[in-house]
């Protein structure tokens, strides 16, 4: 997948170059302290500096929009700061008795995995809607979201925090249609999000589905995409030979003639044998006659008047 441009606003732009400056680099004028002791992380808790904290003093943000973590991806990451240590600080904020991580749970897991006692962070103060924005604009800018998880972080910030898709385009530097449609996936079935999530299927298949309106026909060319390994063009194909309305079929009008004409032959039949009687074509000039009788003394009438007819 090609990597996304035009994301240049990101975190200094909303936040401050000063703390993507000292996210990107190790500066030697920074002071690097430890917070080894909450009577020093008290003393050294200052907000824009950053210092070596302890693994265990720091816990990932429960709003992060990113919930699924590749395994492999962690584990190689894990081998790289084994080798070449955490190049990039992570971003946190003070919660109580713990820092939250507000961008950087990826390299903290690693960091777990590698066995390290302390990474670097930066301490800075945030509201919940801004810690929000910049684990949304983090991981959008690494592309580590899935769309589903991407599509929710935007709900999130329409519902919680009444941003307009206008501003949500604006923070994240895509379009509002990029939003609008991303958002729109979060209409199908449960069961395509699984699939889309997992990467069964892609956004191009996913945004095709959207134009049937019944769960289980999404679900189930969900499956035939899976299976068959349908092309993003066959499946707008299929769904739209679904969703094209049947027409129905306008009787011809000579059908419509002779429907008329044998619906009065029954009737003087009727007459004329004093029992239900039911013509059935098969065309114009072929067909059978059922003449009903309801009891074996009326046979013997019916047959006695067919038999009178010389």
């Amino acid at each position: 997948m090609a990597k996304r441009t035009g994301l240049g606003k990101g975190l200094g732009a909303i936040f401050g170059e000063d703390v993507v400056e000292q996210s990107d680099t190790e500066n030697k004028n920074v002071s690097r302290e430890t917070l080894s002791g909450h009577s020093k992380e008290e003393k050294k808790d200052e907000p824009g500096k950053e210092y070596m904290m302890r693994v265990s003093s720091i816990e990932p943000n429960r709003g992060q929009p990113r919930k699924k973590f590749d395994e492999e991806s962690i584990a190689e990451l894990a081998d790289s700061i084994k080798k070449y240590g955490i190049l990039q600080p992570l971003l946190v904020q003070k919660q109580g008795d713990y820092y939250e991580i507000v961008a950087g749970e990826r390299r903290w897991r690693a960091a777990k995995e590698a066995g390290l006692k302390e990474v670097p962070v930066v301490i800075k103060e945030y509201t919940k809607q801004q810690a929000m924005e910049i684990a949304l604009i983090e991981n959008v800018q690494r592309e580590d979201l899935n769309p589903i998880e991407e599509a929710q972080a935007y709900q999130q910030l329409l519902q919680e925090f009444d941003l307009t898709q206008e501003e949500i385009a604006e923070r994240v530097s895509r379009s509002r249609t990029a939003i609008t449609n991303c958002m729109r996936l979060l209409k199908l079935d449960r069961r395509v999000q699984e699939m889309l999530i997992q990467g069964q299927i892609s956004s191009g298949h996913a945004r095709a589905l959207l134009a049937l309106e019944n769960m289980d026909a999404q679900y189930q060319i969900g499956l035939k995409i899976i299976d068959q390994k349908l092309s993003v063009r066959e499946v707008e194909k299929l769904v739209k030979l679904l969703s094209k309305p049947k027409k129905p079929e306008k009787p011809k009008e000579e059908e419509k003639d002779l429907s008329f004409i044998f619906k009065d032959l029954e009737e003087r039949m009727k007459q004329a044998m004093g029992t239900k009687v039911i013509i059935n074509k098969k065309d114009r000039n072929k067909g059978r006659i059922e003449i009903e009788y309801y009891s074996e003394a009326e046979l013997e009438r019916i047959v006695e008047l067919i038999e009178s007819i010389k």
